[in-house]
């Protein structure tokens, strides 16, 4: 919970940067499954991975938020036996990497997706379910500080589709 507010509050305060260095993102996808995985040992997750851009420039530990936020409460939200799916890929015009995560967990209901961005607004049906409901609000600094989208298509028992597109340069 520290962690989430002080990574929180340096974004909401603008002295948050972006280190942008080359990045081999398959191998970065990999090691937050990997890491996400031996967490929820009970669940799994599919990467699907087409990213034409080489090399990929992008801010490390901003993307290690990101990704680790969305698969995170992919992975806590949906059943043990659906595989959750992580895919990546790249357009060349305009130039970004889109990731996108989709679960068949419970869904997020409707008048709760106006909110969802909100620090510490958490969704009437998560239950017992342990969370803070900053995860969601990190995300969406750390696609506001590539000057990024998101986008969630969401219905309550068939899951959650997240869109992330940030905009990339080749320098």
């Amino acid at each position: 919970l520290l962690e989430d507010v002080l990574i929180l509050s340096k974004a909401e305060s603008g002295k948050q940067k972006l280190k942008l260095v080359p990045l081999d993102l398959e191998d970065f996808c990999h090691q937050i499954i990997q890491e996400l995985e031996s967490i929820y040992a009970d669940r799994k997750v599919n990467l699907d991975y087409l990213v034409e851009i080489s090399p990929v420039f992008l801010d490390h530990k901003t993307l290690r938020h990101l990704l680790s936020n969305l698969l995170s409460n992919a992975l806590k939200y949906s059943p043990p036996e659906e595989t959750v799916e992580l895919k990546v890929f790249s357009s060349q015009e305009p130039a970004e990497i889109i990731i996108e995560v989709c679960d068949r967990g419970i869904g997020i209901p409707e008048e709760s997706q106006k909110h969802i961005f909100e620090s510490f607004y958490r969704a009437s049906n998560v239950e017992n379910t342990v969370g803070t409901g900053l995860g969601l609000s990190i995300v969406k600094k750390a696609v506001e500080l590539y000057l990024g989208s998101i986008t969630i298509d969401s219905k309550v028992d068939q899951g959650t589709n997240i869109l992330v597109k940030l905009p990339v340069k080749n320098q």
